[in-house]
């Protein structure tokens, strides 16, 4: 696919669409006033609220815990995409998480927060986004999710301090920067329908759409198209910094796939029209995915070319943007996970 029809599908999604490093083994050390604000369990489901000095506001997270606590387990984060798990399109909502992971001895921390933030560090508060989510307009993901939340959870839920990272879409781009800025927190990290070119013309394009989908302003993340922060925020560019660590990196190819049917009881919602939802998934989520792809298969080569034989490339000949794909990617990555994790 050429850069011209790339671009032309990402003009027709937006008509369509509206730190400090940390050792992995011991507990990180918090950032000061970092704190559980609040806990409610269900089961075997925990809903947290942590304070996040670096934002000054607390941040919703679910926590599944796993069957055994009588063991300290290891942790995964898994990430929601561009609507940060405030709406529906969330993991809990649209795969089998609970359940997959109900015979598995991990805590599973999902941030319930974080929409289209690209959960990364701002520079500074954005007033489209305090308005639209909600909130004081802050985001400082980077520090939150490195720094001041992992031994918040380490204390709360008496894990062994070993940690995993896995994110869809949006932060199918966030894990493997994430992964850049503090390359010793994690033992593995699962990245699923990203665009992992940031500053390439096309990924700033991807990039700029999500953002302004919540009414946020990319100048206030990481500055105007020229700024070399966008570049620095980059895992393409940043290739040789991933720190040498399992990976688990996908994307389909944007063409209809098993899960863009009918039969998928994710189109079929109470008082929408099935048909019309499985357009927008293959018109819309096929040129989304079409675009993850570019960007995988050139991430796939230039890992390459650095010698990297740790990284599990699934690129896949069918499949659009849509969460049957990722509950699947989910499943295929978590053999790589689990190892990493000592599980």
């Amino acid at each position: 696919m050429t850069n011209a029809m790339l671009r032309a599908i990402l003009s027709a999604v937006c008509a369509l669409a509206v730190a400090s490093p940390v050792v992995v083994g011991a507990p990180a050390s918090a950032a000061p006033d970092a704190h559980l604000v609040s806990r409610t369990q269900s089961d075997r489901v925990a809903d947290i609220n942590v304070y996040s000095p670096a934002m000054d506001r607390t941040i919703a997270l679910r926590v599944l815990r796993p069957a055994d606590t009588s063991t300290p387990a290891p942790t995964l984060y898994l990430l929601n995409g561009a609507g940060g798990g405030e709406d529906s399109a969330n993991w809990q909502g649209q795969t089998d998480a609970g359940g997959f992971f109900a015979d598995k001895h991990v805590n599973v921390v999902i941030p319930m927060e974080g929409a289209f933030s690209y959960y990364t560090d701002w520079r500074r508060p954005d007033a489209g986004l305090a308005k639209n989510l909600d909130n004081n307009g802050s985001n400082m993901w980077t520090t939150f999710l490195t720094r001041e939340l992992p031994p918040v959870i380490d204390a709360t839920f008496g894990t062994n301090g070993v940690n995993s990272l896995a994110g869809i879409s949006m932060a199918g781009t966030s894990v493997l920067d994430l992964a850049i800025q503090a390359p010793e927190l994690y033992r593995s990290v699962s990245a699923y329908s990203g665009c992992a070119m940031t500053s390439d013309p096309i990924g700033r394009a991807f990039v700029s759409l999500v953002v302004r989908l919540g009414g946020g302003n990319t100048d206030n993340m990481w500055g105007p198209d020229t700024d070399a922060a966008w570049r620095e925020h980059d895992p393409y560019a940043q290739a040789h910094r991933l720190p040498n660590i399992p990976m688990y990196i996908s994307a389909g190819s944007g063409l209809p796939g098993p899960h863009d049917t009918l039969s998928n009881p994710r189109v079929q919602i109470i008082g929408k029209n099935p048909t019309s939802i499985l357009m927008n998934q293959m018109l819309i989520g096929g040129g989304i995915e079409a675009a993850t792809a570019y960007c995988t298969a050139n991430l796939a080569q230039r890992t390459r070319e650095l010698g990297r034989t740790n990284i599990t490339y699934d690129l896949r000949p069918t499949g659009t943007h849509s969460w049957g794909y990722w509950e699947d990617d989910l499943h295929a990555s978590w053999p790589m996970m689990a190892t990493a994790l000592g599980i």
